[in-house]
């Protein structure tokens, strides 16, 4: 099984459990809202493109809300389901390579949105495929940092993904790095460099 059907498989047990109104890390998002955002990304090509384009996004919200409103069962059940077969989403390779990252995410979005959360043990191929998207997402999100920005797994193989006359290594697991990328604030990292390069780093609005 591949690391993306891994991550859906597992997010969507804990969905069960837990049940639709349950906080997540998705400022204003509750499993409800995070479930019906896979779902719209991989079955309304119509109203995916406004996830990442502002001008767009309002009618991504309507169908959002739209898709949010189902029974939360058969929500869940067509997120399990996969993407339908004319989505690109439904090639395995495709889908490994596109939401291997966002499945994980979005699975400690809603583990860490608890108290008593704790990072997973390693697993090679989840950590393999978190480490592949370090340095394209962490490029996009620390694109506009004063200073450089090095992501850096405890073993010293490290990813510059901002360079700059000064320096800040950020160093971590390969899924706390993705999810620090991501603009997540429950991560476990730490900070290696000039103190006050350090907090430009922290300050920076990071995300896609």
């Amino acid at each position: 099984m591949g690391v993306a059907r891994d991550e859906r498989r597992q997010l969507c047990d804990l969905l069960d459990r837990l049940g639709p109104d349950e906080p997540t890390l998705c400022a204003g998002w509750r499993t409800r809202d995070l479930a019906a955002h896979l779902v719209l990304r991989e079955r309304r090509p119509d109203a995916a493109p406004g996830i990442l384009l502002r001008p767009l996004a309002g009618y991504t919200e309507r169908v959002q809300r739209r898709i949010a409103e189902q029974p939360w069962g058969h929500l869940v059940r067509t997120l399990r389901a996969g993407p339908p077969r004319w989505s690109p989403f439904s090639l395995p390779r495709v889908d490994e390579a596109a939401n291997s990252a966002e499945f994980l995410v979005h699975h400690e979005d809603v583990r860490r949105a608890r108290e008593g959360w704790r990072p997973r043990p390693e697993e090679p191929a989840r950590d393999a495929a978190a480490w592949r998207a370090v340095e394209r997402i962490g490029r996009l999100a620390f694109r506009r940092s004063p200073v450089g920005v090095a992501l850096r797994r405890p073993d010293g193989t490290e990813a510059v993904v901002r360079r700059g006359p000064r320096a800040v290594a950020v160093v971590g697991a390969p899924a706390e790095l993705l999810l620090y990328a991501f603009g997540r604030a429950a991560v476990q990292v730490e900070f290696v460099g000039d103190q006050a390069d350090v907090e430009v780093v922290r300050g920076l609005r990071r995300g896609l």
